[in-house]
């Protein structure tokens, strides 16, 4: 089951760029066959598509019906992914596909991940025509977003290996639901990761996301103490549904237990979309409480996302209080840091991935078109 057909190491044609094998499936003995990809283990007929809708029964084999197409590129400031331990300041290449394996009535980018009309894959690109570009517009790394790279985790990891080769890193941003095996492959390929907590009850994953909690938490704990991975969480707050005191208690105090103290979380504010329009936008009161919870439980770096909230923004250093980054939403105001990740003030070690830093990239979004190479 190769991830895809080669020749000379590129894709032989752009007919080549959709329906490739895929990986993670088996036989089952009613002819059926079962994706081993994500919790969902979608058993599937000839001829039908998984939960995600971009995987498919054709032929008897397990195939990936978007490799090579994208729902659009755009190269964004490394901020809004939101990471903020990785390379400060950077750009990155961000693209998607379609299709998701979750099906979260609150998703900010629903038009994308759930859509089932290919038509709304607009460009064609080979995983080294995406790392070229990358390397082109001077961007430092590719991030996989917009939907989950989960369920195009073979495009994803074929970009990854191009972007390598060329020095370019890269970056998913995903909600993390993903078998074991498939995640130890997936994650070594990837120099950082933004994973979404979307809450800290099972009741909530199943009834808003059609998941369940315990996947995502083992994916957090492997990636951040088995892999080089970067980690940064983030974590969606939606008035009376995942707010409560409580939960944000257990939340932190798991982040704190089961990591450590240096994973960033996100607390990110809601705004009414898709199925969930009944409910009122996350007020910035609730963000900066949450904030305040989460570094009483002894997290070091915690911020307050998608509201404007200087203090939130702010990494501070944990050794002497001062703060080492100061933003205004995307924009770097103010940077103390050398280029291995110490503060200027007193010397201490910042966790993440620094390097040197030079002008910042902004808060600017950057459409780019890219063609098949």
């Amino acid at each position: 089951m190769n991830t895809m057909e080669r020749s000379g190491g590129n894709l032989a044609s752009p007919a080549m760029l959709t329906n490739v094998a895929a990986r993670w499936w088996h036989a089952l003995p009613d002819g059926r066959i079962q994706c081993d990809l994500c919790p969902r283990d979608c058993k599937l007929h000839e001829g039908q598509r998984a939960a995600c809708f971009v995987r498919a029964m054709e032929k008897g084999r397990m195939v990936l019906t978007t490799y090579g197409r994208s729902s659009g590129f755009c190269i964004d400031p490394v901020e809004k992914k939101p990471l903020n331990h990785f390379y400060p300041g950077s750009s990155i290449l961000s693209f998607g596909t379609t299709g998701c394996n979750l099906a979260c009535k609150f998703c900010q980018n629903w038009d994308i991940s759930k859509s089932r009309e290919m038509d709304t894959l607009m460009d064609e690109a080979s995983p080294t025509a995406i790392a070229h570009a990358a390397q082109r517009h001077g961007s430092q790394s590719v991030a996989f977003t917009y939907n989950d790279p989960v369920i195009f985790a073979e495009y994803a990891m074929d970009t990854a290996d191009a972007c390598h080769a060329l020095g370019v890193k890269t970056v998913a941003v995903t909600a993390g639901y993903m078998h074991a095996q498939p995640a130890r492959e997936f994650y070594a390929k990837m120099d950082a990761a933004n994973i979404d907590l979307k809450a800290f009850t099972d009741d909530f994953y199943v009834k808003q996301c059609g998941g369940h909690l315990q996947p995502v938490l083992d994916t957090l704990a492997y990636v951040w103490h088995e892999t080089r991975c970067w980690l940064e969480i983030t974590t969606l707050l939606i008035p009376g549904h995942n707010d409560s005191d409580e939960e944000l208690k257990r939340l932190s105090a798991w982040c704190a237990t089961e990591l450590g103290p240096d994973v960033p979380l996100h607390f990110s504010a809601f705004h009414p979309d898709y199925k969930l329009l009944d409910v009122p936008g996350t007020p910035p009161a609730t963000l900066q409480h949450a904030r305040r919870i989460a570094m009483d439980a002894g997290l070091r770096y915690v911020y307050t996302g998608n509201v404007h909230d200087r203090s939130g923004d702010a990494t501070v250093c944990p050794d002497c209080g001062k703060a080492v980054i100061e933003r205004d939403w995307y924009e770097i105001l103010s940077y103390a840091l050398d280029d291995t990740g110490h503060c200027q003030h007193c010397g201490a070690t910042i966790a993440g991935r620094f390097g040197h830093f030079g002008k910042p990239f902004g808060a600017r979004r950057m459409p780019v078109a890219l063609h098949s190479a």
